[in-house]
């Protein structure tokens, strides 16, 4: 019974991560909210608008999609078709997880981590940024939160996994009675 407690320790560290991380971006989303408006009120009663405002607009956006994947699956508020899913026991469902981490989320997200961190040391090692005059210069950090929020997405399949695993097994938690 050790290795199930050991394993659950390991998904509450995971779940801490993305839970931090998560509570962090939601500042981000408020920064981001600031900008859209300030580009806004900036076209429509100034006509006028700037590039760097611009793609500060999809930088956050895209940093906030990234970052807060893990915080997303954390929470199992991802996109998912429920028709059959909601209508399975808890049994059933953790099948389906447990499927879907091995079939779908772990390849994906490790081939994303693998081409992306290629694609996001290139772009750091050139300090890439904005090919349009007035964009932002720093476009490599951008590109470097791609391995990095699959890294996150990536270890919340891991929490996902375990505790599903838990649930297939039968096998009952500590924090069972607590669990989203």
């Amino acid at each position: 019974m050790g290795i199930w407690v050991y394993l659950e320790k390991i998904a509450d560290k995971i779940d801490a991560v993305n839970e931090r991380v998560g509570r962090w971006v939601s500042r981000v989303v408020i920064f981001l909210v600031a900008v859209v408006f300030m580009d806004v009120v900036m076209r429509y009663v100034f006509s006028t608008s700037f590039v760097f405002t611009q793609e500060l607009e999809w930088h956050l956006f895209g940093f906030i999609i990234l970052m807060g994947a893990g915080y997303t699956l954390l929470y199992d508020q991802h996109v998912r078709v429920d028709v059959i899913y909601q209508r399975l026991s808890v049994r059933a469902r953790a099948w389906v997880n447990l499927i879907g981490c091995l079939l779908f989320l772990f390849p994906g997200a490790l081939l994303i981590i693998y081409t992306s961190s290629v694609f996001a040391w290139e772009s750091m090692r050139f300090m890439e940024g904005s090919p349009d005059p007035g964009g932002i210069p720093f476009r490599f950090i951008l590109k470097g939160c791609i391995p990095l929020g699959f890294v996150l997405f990536f270890l919340q399949g891991i929490s996902m996994f375990i505790r599903n695993l838990h649930i297939v097994l039968g096998i009952p938690t500590e924090n069972q009675e607590n669990r989203k």
